[in-house]
């Protein structure tokens, strides 16, 4: 009772206007008391001669002049000082955005329900009948809302309980009768009922959607953690790697130096102590010269000839033969060598570079996006990539050309002996290896050709089981004739249809385990695809079967 009274008293010092307590409380003649900026506010926006009471609607004229109730002021700071704040809800007007009561007369206030059986809004002071009366009982009530008058019918005037399931809206109980007539009908409390269990179903549909993108998140979240770590790896393996390199560079810099410091060392001794030898010879032989000259001058023949066999004796000369006076290069060679080192190194480097580049383009998180397989050339030419043969590869009667692109199956090759050469079976392997997604394509012509991709462990020598393309387990062929196609793999052989075409496309997705061959002309036809997991870096192969035929890995850049 004690907080009924303290709202009552509350609503009495609150404005109707803000609904707030009174500031500057001022009191118009018909007695109501507003906040003075409220009722200033609210006449000017009146601009009229005559001026009304917001709530009684009283009228007076002229404008009053406003004075500031001392006394309501005092009585509105003690209640601030009790805690008390704004009017109970059930006395709040209604603002632009708010339903309206119905049946309040004069300023409205805020409904609290509407009724969809009378199709009105009432505050809670006018919605108490429907509490009370047995027959208003019944009533629906929901939360106040502007579209009320959207549930009558616009032909009939009657309210729409009923939904006509041709149509596909709401109507009355009359529009069955002639605009609807015949049409599947039913009332709109079924049909509630069925949409409301689709409604359900719906909701479980996206609940369970809604796990599943959460799970999809965290799998996400979990690939975001795992690409950081590992790229965190990646830089720090990297950075010891090239730092190794970089101290083995240094340490063959050193050893070069301390070499050639040796090298230079001994060189230089040898040669000053002949150089010592020979001015201690021009030393003996000076003083000869000098003996010999006063020995000339001597006027005692018996004298000249008992000295001269003495003084006319010279020693050995010191082998010189060894000096070859010409333009010698010294050290010249080892810096040569080692401007050949550099120049291997850079195009190891160049070549490599490219390589490690294209491989950290190409890490994904495989994502179903970045697994699907391109659907048009231009897509597979994005992953376009030069195949170059390697000749130490070559079978004997392979001969290659156009930079080691171009392989023809003629007459003996002065190839040197190798250990990755073939020695059975007509192949090649490509020089590179390849281990991302990568497109190339094949132009061949004469017989029969296998394309091929393999392992590099795969026997260059032996039975053609062991070393044939599509023979064993370490390849996968397609074999191109005039008039077929058939892949091998594992010795299996699998018949291929499709469209004939002298030029064969090869998609790899290495991580992804895909390998597809795809006929080319003016489109593409898939002519087969592999599923698996590779497990080793592949190279690219040709098998040319029939003497004279020719098989190329084209430009596509």
């Amino acid at each position: 009772m004690a907080q009924q009274g303290a709202q009552l008293d509350g609503a009495k010092f609150c404005c109707s206007i803000c609904l707030d307590l009174l500031k500057d409380p001022v009191t118009i003649p018909c007695g109501h008391s507003y906040c003075m900026s409220c009722i200033n506010n609210f006449w000017d926006e009146e601009e009229k001669a005559v001026y009304s009471c917001p709530q009684c609607r009283q009228t007076v004229t002229p404008r009053p002049v406003l004075m500031k109730s001392t006394m309501l002021a005092v009585l509105v700071e003690q209640l601030k000082k009790t805690g008390l704040k704004a009017a109970p809800a059930d006395l709040c007007y209604t603002g632009p955005e708010d339903v309206a009561c119905d049946v309040c007369t004069g300023r409205k206030l805020k409904a609290h329900k509407s009724c969809m059986q009378c199709l009105a809004s009432y505050c809670n002071k006018h919605l108490q009948p429907h509490y009370d009366a047995a027959p208003l009982k019944k009533h629906k009530l929901v939360e106040p809302s502007k579209k009320l008058q959207e549930n009558i019918c616009s032909r009939h005037d009657e309210v729409m309980k009923m939904f006509c399931r041709t149509d596909q809206k709401s109507i009355c109980y009359l529009c069955p009768v002639d605009e609807h007539k015949g049409h599947d009908t039913v009332s709109a409390a079924v049909e509630r009922t069925e949409r409301q269990r689709e409604l359900e179903v719906s909701r479980l549909n996206i609940q369970q959607r809604i796990q599943d993108r959460e799970k999809d998140v965290k799998l996400l979240q979990q690939e975001v953690d795992a690409v950081s770590h590992s790229a965190d790896e990646a830089v720090e393996a990297s950075e010891k790697i090239f730092t190794e390199l970089i101290r083995l560079i240094q340490k063959r810099s050193s050893d070069v130096r301390q070499q050639i410091r040796s090298q230079q060392e001994t060189e230089v001794s040898r040669v000053k102590e002949l150089q010592e030898k020979l001015q201690q010879e021009i030393t003996e032989l000076k003083r000869k010269d000098a003996e010999l000259k006063k020995l000339s001058h001597t006027e005692d023949h018996n004298q000249f000839l008992h000295n001269y066999p003495s003084v006319s004796q010279l020693s050995e000369p010191t082998d010189s033969s060894s000096i070859d006076i010409r333009p010698l290069r010294y050290f010249e060679d080892v810096t040569a060598a080692v401007s050949e080192l550099r120049d291997k190194l850079q195009d190891i480097l160049k070549e490599e570079w490219t390589n490690i580049s294209l491989t950290v383009t190409e890490v994904d998180v495989l994502l179903s996006d970045s697994k699907s397989e391109p659907k048009t050339r231009a897509g597979f030419l994005k992953y376009s990539r030069e195949i170059t043969l390697d000749p130490n590869t070559a079978y004997m009667k392979l001969l290659l050309s156009e930079e080691n692109r171009k392989a023809e199956l003629t007459t003996q090759q002065s190839y040197s002996s190798h250990p990755d050469r073939f020695t059975v079976c007509e192949q090649v392997l490509s020089r590179d290896s390849l281990t991302r997604r990568c497109y190339w394509e094949v132009e061949w012509r004469g017989g029969g050709v296998r394309v091929a991709v393999a392992y590099k462990n795969i026997n260059r020598a032996g039975r053609s089981n062991e070393c044939g393309f599509g023979r064993n387990d370490k390849s996968w062929a397609l074999r191109c004739a005039n008039n077929s196609y058939v892949f091998w793999f594992n010795n299996i052989s699998t018949p291929v249809s499709g469209a004939q075409s002298s030029r064969v496309g090869v998609y790899l997705d290495h991580r992804a385990g895909i390998l597809s061959f795809y006929s080319v002309s003016e489109t593409m036809t898939l002519l087969h695809r592999v599923q698996t997991t590779f497990t080793q870096p592949l190279y690219a192969g040709l098998w040319l079967l029939d003497s004279g035929v020719t098989a190329e890995f084209c430009k596509l850049k």
